[in-house]
């Protein structure tokens, strides 16, 4: 199978270096520099200047630009595509259809994590392109489909802003050892071992039984829990994906 990347940016090379094992791949892209760049990490691939018009007739296309370029690119892509599989935030699957003409649609939100090949990534769209849309994105890290754009709205403030929130308990945590007398290179260290040996905790357990197991009678994790409670850093993290699914509605609004 052959897919079709339009954008060269971080995520599409992250994808591509996820599929290159897997699938044929050409890119289309605007700037002559970066296009080479990418040949040239990455021979196997095909790269090509979008010419002033580009047909896009029976390819399975990876959009991969910035939402707001979309208006300016769409009019150069002609002819009809055999399957879209949509990176753009805040892009709804209306939208593309009134810009870009294709067989079907899927729209995704990848994270972060597709850098290293550990994106969590969700997918909605077409029922019949779940299985591909699933296999795609399964070699960047781990997908998950949804039944609807509004659920993928609302798993975006999770799945795709969740590295930023994760980073700044990352920094408080490290900052927090530094304000008690830790050196800052030894609390990094700490909060990195942390995290790498969470994320396997919590591929087999409930967060709320990893608390209580962790969180012995009167002991250090309880002093600090009633502290973070009393930081209302609960009622915190649940408004940031509650204001976070606003402003992707908001957003998928304007394009």
């Amino acid at each position: 199978m052959k897919l079709t990347f339009i954008g060269n940016g971080n995520m599409a090379k992250a994808l591509i270096e996820g599929l290159i094992s897997s699938y044929e791949i050409e890119v289309l892209g605007r700037n002559a520099r970066s296009l080479n760049a990418l040949k040239e990490n990455l021979p196997q691939i095909t790269t090509k200047m979008i010419d002033a018009i580009e047909d896009i007739s029976g390819k399975n296309i990876i959009l991969c630009v910035k939402p707001y370029s979309l208006p300016d690119l769409a009019p150069k892509l002609s002819g009809e595509a055999d399957a879209m599989y949509s990176v753009l935030a805040g892009t709804s699957i209306a939208s593309l259809k009134a810009q870009i003409k294709a067989k079907k649609y899927i729209r995704t939100m990848p994270n972060l994590g597709a850098s290293h090949l550990k994106s969590m990534t969700t997918i909605t769209g077409d029922e019949t392109l779940k299985e591909s849309a699933l296999n795609i994105f399964d070699k960047i890290g781990r997908s998950l489909w949804l039944s609807s754009e509004n659920e993928l709205d609302i798993a975006t403030g999770v799945a795709g802003s969740g590295p930023a929130y994760l980073a700044l308990v990352a920094e408080a945590l490290a900052d927090g050892a530094v304000n008690q007398g830790l050196k800052r290179t030894d609390a990094q260290i700490l909060v990195q071992g942390l995290f790498e040996g969470f994320a396997p905790l919590l591929a087999h357990e409930n967060p709320s039984l990893i608390k209580d197991g962790v969180m012995s009678p009167g002991g250090t994790t309880a002093a600090g829990y009633a502290a973070l409670e009393r930081g209302n850093v609960r009622n915190a993290m649940m408004e940031a994906i509650e204001d976070a699914y606003e402003k992707a509605k908001e957003l998928k609004a304007k394009n």
